[in-house]
Formats: C-alpha cells, sequence, structure tokens
C-alpha cells in the first residue's frame, strides 16, 4: 500500500488587491483570500528547515502573486500562485482557492471561490 503524501497547507492568508474585469475593481483595492494545500514528493528526512517546504517562504512568494500584476479573473490569479508553487522542487501537487468575499453581485452571497488542482508534469 502507497503511503499518502505529507500536505502543507497554508489557509486565510488575507490580502489587498485591485483584481477585476471591471473598472471600479481596479480602481479600489478588495480583499482576497487564499487557501493553498501543497503535496510534498517527499518526507523530510532530519529536523532541517532543508528538507521540507519552508511554508513562511511560500506565504511570501504567495503574497508576490496576489499583490502584484492585476488580472482579469480569479482563475487566472489561482492559476498564477499553483505555478508559483510547483517551482518548489519538494512539492508535486497543489490545491488553490481563491476567495473574493466582497464581490460586487446582483445577488447577497457571502463569498466567491475559485479552487483548483495542478500538479508537476509527469
Amino acid at each position: 500500500m502507497q503511503a499518502m503524501p505529507d500536505r502543507v497547507r497554508l489557509t486565510g492568508m488575507r490580502f489587498s488587491a485591485t483584481h477585476g474585469v471591471y473598472d471600479f475593481e481596479r480602481a479600489q483595492p478588495q480583499t482576497f483570500v487564499v487557501d493553498v494545500t501543497c503535496e510534498l514528493l517527499s518526507r523530510p528526512d532530519s529536523d532541517e528547515l532543508a528538507t521540507t517546504l519552508d511554508y513562511a517562504e511560500l506565504a511570501r512568494v504567495i503574497a508576490a502573486d496576489v499583490t502584484g500584476e492585476p488580472v482579469n479573473l480569479i482563475e487566472s490569479l489561482a492559476e498564477r500562485i499553483a505555478r508559483t508553487c510547483l517551482r518548489h522542487p519538494l512539492v508535486g501537487a497543489v490545491e488553490v482557492t481563491v476567495h473574493k468575499p466582497n464581490a460586487v453581485m446582483p445577488v447577497e452571497l457571502t463569498d466567491i471561490t475559485v479552487t483548483i488542482t495542478r500538479s508537476r508534469p509527469a
């Protein structure tokens, strides 16, 4: 039986950014919340940070993705974040959820999310 991969999960990362299709979304920053789960290709073989995924560094690069160049779609933002996570040599797969809780909508709602799952090419 194959062991389940180790996972590193960061949830509820909050950012202010100007992603969106409409001009008002680009003019006034909105809150975006990001959840990321990375599946690791190997288990640490020591108690050293270098043998695993540094989640503080991962949070920093995700912050740069979210607060960087605006995109129209949160789907595109999720793709950007997934590509960043998969650049780490220990990450084999990643699930990214982008929340846009304050999106202007024609109906009342609590949140809008997009979730994608991506893996390293075989």
